[in-house]
């Protein structure tokens, strides 16, 4: 009989901590606002976890998300190999070159753990656990201790909570502060928080940022944050939309148009600002 509830009842923490006391070998699934999660388990140790409708193909987009394969490379593949699994799509990109066995052990498990922390911050929603019941064959696996996933993941809602509270709407814009160039020079930043650096900008909102990095709404926050901490952006409030206004006899579209247009920072300002941060990004 299948172990099944509601998290308002029985949190993921709660679940995790059960499945691995009792070491039990099999699949959770939850669903919550319309979305789909499956994490296996085998003796007590998470395997495999994913998001959304089952495939057997995952493995190029889980590559190009941990930037072993870009996304022309992931597209190219996903389409010439259709009907493979993920272990044949593997062995294929060890052979061809392209990527190891670690690059791709590494960028599955750290697809494993996304999806799990994502769960840590699901407050509703109806489980079920399916005894015994594994992934196909055909799907690579990695067993993780859940201790240590625990842990990490109760850390994480704390810093969601936090997170949350600062940054609620992901669709405001970010700028720049002033002299964002001495500032840069003395932070050390990640790949990512450069990838983020080069797309700030009034007319990218911090969702965008994120759709375009692959990035989760837990990560675009917490990058954003730390910027913000820093005094190396500053949030853009959004003024509201004004109504239009009608064109006065005389005066023409475009001119109306003109007058309307708010400020933008120098166009030669802002293209050496963000060929010096691609230069960074390409260098490290």
């Amino acid at each position: 009989m299948a172990l099944k509830g509601n998290l308002r009842d029985f949190s993921t923490t709660q679940l995790l901590n059960l499945i691995n006391l009792a070491r039990k070998t099999g699949t959770l699934t939850i669903q919550s606002n319309g979305e789909v999660a499956n994490m296996s388990f085998q003796e007590g140790k998470l395997i495999y976890a994913h998001l959304g409708a089952e495939r057997e193909n995952y493995l190029a987009q889980f590559l190009h998300n941990a930037g072993k394969l870009s996304k022309e490379q992931a597209d190219i593949i996903e389409t010439r190999v259709q009907g493979k699994s993920d272990k044949q799509i593997g062995r294929l990109l060890i052979q061809a070159g392209h990527v190891t066995q670690s690059d791709i052990i590494q960028s599955v498990r750290q697809n494993i753990l996304n999806v799990v922390y994502k769960l840590f911050t699901w407050v509703e929603g109806l489980f079920r656990f399916e005894a015994n019941q594994l992934p196909p064959p055909t799907l690579i696996t990695i067993p993780i201790d859940l201790e240590s996933v625990i842990m990490e993941g109760s850390r994480r809602l704390q810093e969601w909570e936090i997170l949350q509270e600062e940054l609620p709407d992901l669709d405001v814009s970010l700028r720049f502060t002033e002299r964002p160039d001495a500032r840069l020079r003395n932070i050390n930043l990640t790949v990512e928080e450069w990838k983020v650096i080069s797309l700030i900008d009034p007319r990218n909102s911090m969702r965008k940022i994120a759709q375009a990095n692959n990035l989760s709404d837990f990560e675009i926050r917490r990058i954003i944050y730390g910027m913000l901490q820093a005094g190396l952006v500053t949030l853009v409030q959004q003024p509201a939309k004004p109504r239009q206004q009608p064109i006065q006899a005389g005066e023409s579209p475009r001119r109306k148009r003109a007058k309307a247009a708010p400020p933008t920072e120098s166009l030669a300002t802002r293209r050496s600002m963000v060929e010096r941060i691609m230069d960074r990004i390409r260098g490290l």
